[in-house]
């Protein structure tokens, strides 16, 4: 299964990447360039040449799941911090109609692995298969349905699957990712969380489960790219940058339409207190769209403003962050909904400590008024009676 996803670093998500498919395969290619409905649409070619595979049955729900997750911007970096909780991801909306369709996918895998299981206790693939949709329902559960004690429980069940198939075959470091998620995500977790019944025997180890990812990465086969992308990730949140930059740079090289890791690699020269290289990275991808590369000529504008905007915002270069926000937030219909209200809610700060207050107090009410449940909306709503301050 493929992490494409940089930052976002929620629980559960990161353990839902566990399904394998060949580095060949388009669907493959598809998936890590962002492109969902081919990657959808490849995968379902597949299905319908072989529907008992409970692989391919996870790779559609997966692709399902994270075109929804890109939908709303919830595969952008920027959404989380050092400092940010697991539990504090923001809602995923979804269609009924689309949440039948996961939940479908994920059921005939499961309906088939519980099936190969019951011919042969021991059979690694469908362990390794059930696992996957274990982990991919809990990922749902989480982001769509906000049930977290639902979505770590199937986490952890999915761990436990993994664990056999890793105690049949040693060798086999492919399922070894979801237990290096697991040790980390649940060795970042508060005590309290801890204390669950079904984590009983998982205490957890955020450095161990480094050690298993860079593991991966080294000797994984399916999952190597999995393991590099989540280790991005990690390092972001972990802030241990220059651990990270041969791995973006590698990331690039490979997926060159998935304009999401230069975004990232910015994020990583920004907080290496390289501001020319932050931006000229940003503006590269603008040069990249303005030539019609593949990847890029869908990008909007004004995301491209957001991301300049915002790197000159922490730079304190705030007369040319508000131009590039004012362009940002003025086209926020074609941004994302955390993007969107993001720039509304940072132009209202860069209002204030520019002690514009009347502005800033109108641009925190069009971050809420943007997207009501963002954590950019719910934080803007502080700054309607006390104004943002900048800290240091």
């Amino acid at each position: 299964m493929r992490l494409v996803i940089i930052g976002i670093l929620s629980a559960f998500s990161l353990l839902a990447q566990q399904t394998s498919w060949s580095s060949s395969d388009s669907a493959f290619n598809h998936f890590y360039n962002l492109e969902y409905d081919q990657a959808i649409a490849e995968i379902e070619k597949l299905v319908a040449k072989d529907p008992h595979s409970p692989a391919l049955h996870n790779h559609l729900a997966q692709c399902i799941q994270f075109r929804e997750m890109f939908k709303v911007g919830a595969l952008e970096s920027e959404l989380v911090s050092g400092n940010n909780s697991f539990l504090r991801r923001p809602k995923i909306d979804t269609t009924p109609e689309i949440e039948k369709r996961f939940q479908d996918e994920i059921q005939k895998a499961i309906t088939l692995s519980e099936a190969r299981l019951k011919a042969n206790p021991n059979d690694a693939a469908a362990l390794y298969a059930l696992g996957a949709s274990y982990a991919l329902r809990g990922n749902w559960n989480f982001l769509v349905r906000k049930a977290w004690r639902d979505a770590l429980s199937d986490a952890t069940t999915a761990r436990k699957m993994h664990n056999k198939v890793t105690e049949l075959d040693p060798s086999n470091y492919d399922a070894r990712l979801v237990q290096g998620a697991h040790d980390y995500v649940v060795g970042s977790l508060p005590t309290f969380y801890k204390m669950l019944g079904f984590l009983v025997g998982f205490r957890g180890d955020r450095e161990k489960g480094i050690q298993t990812l860079q593991a991966v990465a080294d000797k994984g086969k399916a999952n190597s790219v999995d393991a590099k992308v989540f280790l991005c990730a990690i390092y972001r949140r972990e802030q241990r940058w220059p651990a990270a930059a041969p791995i973006l740079e590698e990331l690039i090289r490979r997926f060159p339409r998935n304009y999401l890791f230069r975004f990232e690699q910015s994020q990583m020269y920004s907080a290496l207190g390289q501001k020319d290289k932050a931006i000229a990275t940003i503006q590269k991808c603008a040069e990249l769209k303005q030539s019609g590369a593949p990847g890029f000529a869908g990008l909007a504008s004004e995301r491209i403003y957001y991301h300049i905007g915002n790197i000159q915002f922490w730079y304190k270069d705030y007369d040319q962050a508000v131009e590039n926000l004012k362009k940002a937030a003025a086209g926020s219909a074609a941004l994302d909904l955390n993007t969107g209200t993001l720039a509304w809610m940072r132009l209202g700060q860069l209002y204030d400590v520019t002690n514009r207050r009347n502005l800033a107090v109108e641009a925190y009410r069009k971050a809420i008024a943007f997207a009501p449940e963002a954590e950019a909306a719910k934080e803007s709503r502080g700054y309607l009676s006390s104004p943002y301050r900048r800290q240091g």
